[in-house]
């Protein structure tokens, strides 16, 4: 019988379900148990992909091409095993699902209601994911006491009585503030989180306590004796240097143990010694280096989520911290800021603000010699520079930011010329890409034939690649069966890699991708060269 675990969250948005979730299942997997997991977003979107980041953070892309939750990157990062359009839920997809049944007739003759029709559906979207798994563990986003997810949180109370009390498992996380004027943590907010949630009909059996500072034991009975949990199923997750070493952290807790004891569920232990060893690596790395995301969402950094993680995950393949220094491309001082750094990533965008910015950058890294990494329209700005100022060819651009330029190096896709709908549109997905041999890109992978994930409108226009490819730049990778463009790398610059696609959502802690690996390999590479300052890393004591 499969067993659901629902995480939930209480007190205040941006607790950390995700990691709780993602950590939980990491020690699940390393047990030797088949681990899935799903996300339900409570919005009215159909998904995120035509939200500002501001809105939303990063929108994550799956293999099989569906814009999710910046969250399934954590539960694939953590799991190592792929996500799909199956793993994440939104409210939108419900409500759509069940007003085209009653369009098709489903439900001749009753009136179609949140319950039932509503939180059929929903459970439904659960118990197809557990088929031939061990443990389902599903995040119910949002915070409890808003309205948005109340279907959500009635469908999970019910699927206790569906399945059995032995089968589900709620954990609630919540938030153990302290106060510094005071010198005090308080319980008051997770009593009151928790009574919410018990209004609804779900008395959590685990309650994860996110908190700055140790829960003593006092604190920890209290909060058991208000909200009717044993004192063991009070989760201490204490604020750790990297999100990596939250698993560790629950591992110490006991947190595995007891959910399977609560789950009734067998399992073999396997340990956790690979994940240890990449924290420490994390922890106390030889060397440092100092890299730019150069982008104009700086501000908000979980608009970047994967790419961080990807960079991180470079550092662990090299022994060295990645300092990110997260520059805007519509500062006055972007030289300067630029000079400052030894390698520079200019990730995706949308819409025509700091592109020239983005422009500007890519020059200074190929002028300069500074290790260069582009991703989706970081490609695209390569192009457009080099068209420029290297090919001669004045006010090239793309269409997506002046329709008129009379050198559309990149342009349009054909068959997206015609689409009405902005949602789901894009080219999404993985593709296969065939990597020229001899070229550093090659040499990275260590393959001519790899799949990573799109999500854009826009190519390198196939019409001027003879042009650019004669004046040095190379296109060392592509689409065979379109003939589009997806790799370009400049092969006397020491590292100038752009790329159409997102590596980064590929790229996992125990399998750092090829590129963030070599980037960073670069960067270390031109840090010894440029800089006098020693590459090694301080002493973290």
């Amino acid at each position: 019988m499969t067993k659901y675990i629902f995480v939930t969250g209480g007190v205040v948005s941006s607790l950390g379900k995700g990691i709780t979730a993602s950590s939980l299942a990491r020690l699940l997997k390393s047990r030797g148990l088949r681990v899935d997991m799903l996300k339900f977003d409570p919005y009215l979107n159909v998904d995120p992909g035509t939200m500002s980041p501001y809105q939303h953070g990063e929108v994550f892309v799956t293999e099989d091409g569906a814009e999710t939750d910046l969250d399934l990157g954590h539960y694939e990062r953590f799991l190592d095993q792929d996500m799909f359009r199956k793993n994440n839920c939104t409210a939108g997809q419900i409500y759509d699902a069940v007003l085209a049944k009653e369009r098709h007739g489903e439900f001749l003759g009753k009136t179609v209601q949140v319950i039932p029709h509503i939180t059929n559906e929903i459970k439904s979207r659960v118990t197809r994911l557990g088929a031939g798994k061990d443990v389902i563990i599903v995040e119910v986003g949002g915070t409890v006491g808003d309205i948005e997810s109340l279907p959500f949180l009635e469908a999970i109370r019910q699927l206790r009585l569906d399945v059995g009390r032995d089968n589900v498992l709620y954990i609630h996380v919540t938030l153990v503030p302290y106060i510094r004027s005071s010198d005090e943590m308080k319980t008051k907010p997770t009593q009151h989180s928790v009574g919410k949630l018990r209004e609804i009909g779900i008395d959590p059996d685990i309650i994860v306590c996110r908190t700055e500072k140790p829960l003593d034991e006092e604190l920890r009975q209290k909060i058991g004796l208000f909200c009717s949990v044993p004192v063991e199923a009070v989760i201490e997750a204490r604020d750790v240097p990297s999100i990596y070493e939250v698993a560790l952290s629950f591992e110490r807790e006991g947190l595995d143990e007891l959910a399977l004891m609560q789950l009734r569920q067998r399992s073999h232990r396997q340990g956790m010694e690979e994940w240890s060893q990449m924290v420490e690596k994390i922890k106390n790395p030889r060397k440092r280096v100092t890299v730019a995301l150069a982008g104009k969402y700086v501000e908000l950094k979980d608009a970047y989520k994967s790419v961080v993680e990807a960079l991180i995950h470079g550092g662990i393949a090299n022994d060295s911290r990645v300092v990110i220094k997260y520059i805007d491309v519509e500062s006055p001082d972007l030289e300067k800021e630029l000079s400052e750094v030894q390698g520079i990533l200019v990730p995706g965008g949308f819409g025509d603000r700091g592109v020239e910015g983005k422009i500007s950058v890519a020059r200074f890294a190929r002028e300069n010699k500074v290790p260069y990494l582009g991703l989706c329209l970081g490609m695209q700005v390569a192009v457009i520079e080099y068209a420029r100022n290297v090919c001669g060819l004045k006010n090239a651009n793309s269409t997506e930011f002046n329709a008129r330029t009379p050198h559309p190096v990149i342009d349009i896709l054909p068959e997206q010329k015609n689409i009405q709908n902005k949602g789901g549109t894009m080219r999404l997905g993985v593709y296969p890409c065939k990597v020229r041999s001899g070229s550093l890109a090659a040499a990275l992978y260590g393959k001519t034939l790899v799949g990573e994930r799109h999500r854009h409108r826009y190519e390198f226009n196939p019409k001027y690649r003879k042009t650019i490819e004669s004046r040095g730049l190379r296109v060392t990778g592509e689409y065979a069966e379109k003939h589009l463009a997806e790799i370009v790398e400049l092969p006397e610059h020491p590292f100038f890699v752009a790329v159409q696609f997102h590596p980064e959502f590929k790229s996992r802690p125990t399998r750092p991708h090829p590129l963030f690996r070599g980037f960073i390999g670069a960067a270390l590479e031109f840090r010894a060269m440029h800089f006098q300052e020693p590459v090694s890393a301080p002493v973290v004591i």
